[in-house]
């Protein structure tokens, strides 16, 4: 991808205030002084049997690209490509009617959506948030001595790969199902809360989904171009995710993900922890840069609204890149 969009000529417009340059999550576009429009889009194939379960995660998926920036989603269309000479149209209303769940559960309105004919099962959602101007999320803004919250476990890959094997048990797979479905808005509104209290405490915020917590940070250590430290040791895992890579359950994704991110890692890691770190997510958590001041504070935030809080790592000097310690 990036071989492909760096052909494409930069846009000049004053309007886009966030393009594709950094492998932000979404784009910016400048509406009026007081508010811009936060777009994405993203749609894949399905990571769990049950169809309305599909189309939550996927939405929850989509969704999360607006709070990673910061924004509020406004509207959403769908996006399907469905094989209609093998599944039952049934099928895709289950899958459309989780999707509306976690949509009017994000506080935005489903607008319409556009379908084809596929041979195989895709669903997803474009969606257009508000952020002001001034105020929303990149990943560029990491600063030495910014401390890393992650606020999900990791394993979504993991986990995924041994539920489609039938090896995952019912409360492991209702905690993954749980896990992917559930929106980053609670931890989004708590990390805005205090970056409008404390102005300047958020630095750097991204979500973590294909690339793993380790393509994500390496991402925002290019766009900051500054040096990130992960703590192999206090990696929050899902129930069952560490125990699934033991059972060799990974992903295709794993080693693409270290390379992608150009991964140093000390001597001593353990083999299953780097796993986790490289694992694949499907509507992942938000990491979560700020100020080595406010992070008790950010941790109580993100605890009062029920998501995770956990210190993951921290931001140095240094040649950009993300380094793994033990």
């Amino acid at each position: 991808m990036e071989e492909a969009l760096r052909h494409l000529p930069r846009t000049a417009d004053p309007r886009l205030l966030l393009g594709h340059l950094h492998a932000d999550d979404a784009g910016i576009v400048a509406l009026t002084d007081e508010i811009a429009l936060v777009q994405t889009v993203d749609f894949f194939t399905p990571v769990v049997d049950d169809p309305r379960d599909f189309g939550r995660i996927a939405a929850a998926n989509a969704l999360s690209d607006v709070f990673a920036m910061g924004g509020k989603p406004l509207s959403a269309l769908n996006i399907v490509c469905f094989p209609d000479d093998l599944l039952d149209p049934g099928v895709l209303g289950e899958i459309l009617a989780g999707g509306l769940e976690i949509i009017t559960e994000a506080g935005a309105v489903l607008a319409g959506g556009h379908s084809v004919s596929d041979k195989e099962l895709k669903y997803g959602l474009a969606v257009t948030g508000v952020v002001h101007p001034a105020r929303f999320w990149h990943n560029a803004s990491a600063r030495p001595g910014d401390v890393l919250v992650l606020t999900k476990g990791l394993g979504t890959g993991l986990l995924s790969t041994a539920l489609k094997k039938g090896k995952l048990s019912d409360d492991q797979a209702a905690l993954l199902i749980k896990s992917m479905s559930t929106l980053n808005a609670a931890a989004a509104t708590a990390a805005r809360g205090l970056d409008d209290q404390r102005p300047g405490a958020i630095g750097a915020v991204t979500d973590v989904t294909g690339y793993g917590l380790v393509g994500h940070a390496s991402e925002i250590a290019r766009a900051s171009g500054v040096r990130i430290v992960l703590q192999a040791g206090a990696l929050p895992e899902l129930p069952g995710a560490l125990e699934a890579s033991r059972r060799g359950f990974h992903t295709r994704g794993e080693e693409p993900n270290a390379i992608y991110a150009g991964l140093q890692t000390a001597p001593g890691v353990d083999k299953h922890l780097r796993s986790l770190a490289l694992d694949p997510q499907t509507s992942g958590g938000l990491l979560i840069g700020v100020r080595q001041e406010d992070v008790v504070e950010l941790q109580a935030r993100l605890g009062d609204a029920g998501a995770g809080a956990q210190i993951v790592g921290g931001v140095h000097q240094g040649d950009a890149g993300v380094h793994l310690d033990a």
